[in-house]
């Protein structure tokens, strides 16, 4: 690899958030840049109602279109019978299926588990508002308590890339979080089809900002909950957002009938180069660290056997060091794995930031094991 940099130990670097400001490259792009743009009179869209015959009465009828046309195109997941609630992001929609099941349910309150390493979040959002409804147990694997309870299962996993299936197995309500099960994070074996699945727009083009998720569902009385939720915490979701969304998905769609536009190929191509360069570094390292390897497997999208990519790295120190801290110590912020309630040797690398960010990281980790390296 090329080794050019000057001194890359001052800037601090924020790797936690998980921005994926890397895709924005392929929106940039001549072919592309005028194909989603979106305009609206200032008379349009003022009402808070978009269809008040639907289950989910803000729900843009043609984001519902755009979302069902997409998967069928990828052949991720099942929309058949399924209502579709809106949200603002997954987080949003995670918290309104949590109130939903649990609302739904005899005993209270429901335990929540998901298996280690889980996304921090999971904690953060069944914790914070201290609600009567439910309370988090923890790990999943280790989760013995009788009675009725909720299971995250998000595959890929966030943050170690793994694919994941339920672990409790005694008969308790699964969420299914399904934000980078798309191509060109992972191979696609098969349409999933469960009772609640969770997507968000952010992780699949980028557009993190429109603050856009979904999540297919089943059983209509948990769709109504679940829009009860929606309703009383924010009053629907921004119509903008939404024609912003279908403008979007509606291309993305179209780009998988072109290879040389797909965003899935460009995506793929994106972070498989930026995983290449981590294991470089991490292989000169020595064995200093330590990363997940994955199994290829045939993608029915691609049509072709593939590796995963995973939007984030789990990084392990393989000394008795707390990661997050050392790499603080180079002007890295990074989730540490305590977080995701693992050991504090691991940490959890944004693999989608920005060119110069994931560089300066790259540089700063091969410093610890060369400390006058640069990449």
């Amino acid at each position: 690899m090329k080794i050019s940099s000057s001194d890359a130990t001052k800037p601090v670097i924020n790797l936690d958030q998980g921005d994926p400001t890397a895709l924005q490259e392929y929106w940039m792009s001549t072919k592309m840049k005028e194909r989603c743009v979106v305009v609206i009179p200032g008379w349009e869209l003022m009402s808070y109602f978009s269809d008040k015959t639907n289950v989910c009465w803000f729900l843009q009828q043609d984001l519902a279109e755009a979302i069902k046309a997409l998967h069928c195109e990828i052949g991720n997941a099942a929309t058949e019978e399924r209502y579709i609630v809106v949200g603002n992001g997954s987080s949003q929609l995670c918290q309104a299926a949590l109130f939903a099941l649990s609302s739904l349910s005899e005993d209270k309150p429901l335990s929540i588990v998901a298996a280690v390493p889980y996304y921090s979040t999971y904690e953060e959002e069944a914790s914070y508002v201290q609600s009567q409804l439910y309370k988090w147990e923890g790990d999943a694997r280790t989760f013995n308590k009788p009675g009725p309870y909720i299971e995250m299962v998000t595959s890929p996993n966030n943050p170690d890339g793994t694919i994941r299936e339920p672990v409790v197995n005694r008969g308790g309500k699964v969420i299914y979080d399904f934000a980078y099960y798309w191509p060109h994070y992972t191979p696609i074996t098969h349409r999933q089809d469960h009772d609640i699945m969770l997507f968000t727009f952010s992780k699949i083009a980028g557009h993190a900002g429109s603050r856009i998720g979904w999540a297919l569902v089943k059983d209509i009385e948990v769709a109504k909950k679940m829009v009860q939720y929606l309703t009383i915490n924010s009053i629907g979701v921004s119509k903008e957002s939404q024609i912003r969304a279908t403008a979007i998905l509606n291309e993305l769609t179209k780009s998988c009938r072109i290879k040389s536009e797909s965003f899935f190929e460009y995506g793929n191509e994106k972070v498989k180069s930026r995983w290449e360069s981590l294991r470089w570094v991490v292989d000169k390292t020595g064995d200093k660290f330590t990363l997940p390897e994955y199994a290829q497997a045939v993608c029915n999208f691609f049509g072709k056997s593939s590796s995963t990519y995973p939007a984030f790295a789990w990084l392990r120190c393989n000394e008795d060091k707390d990661l997050e801290i050392l790499l603080k110590e180079k002007y890295v912020l990074k989730r540490g794995g305590e977080r995701c309630g693992c050991d504090k040797k691991y940490i959890r690398v944004d693999m989608l930031g920005p060119n110069k960010d994931f560089q300066n990281f790259l540089n700063r980790l091969l410093t610890i094991k060369y400390p006058n390296c640069f990449l």
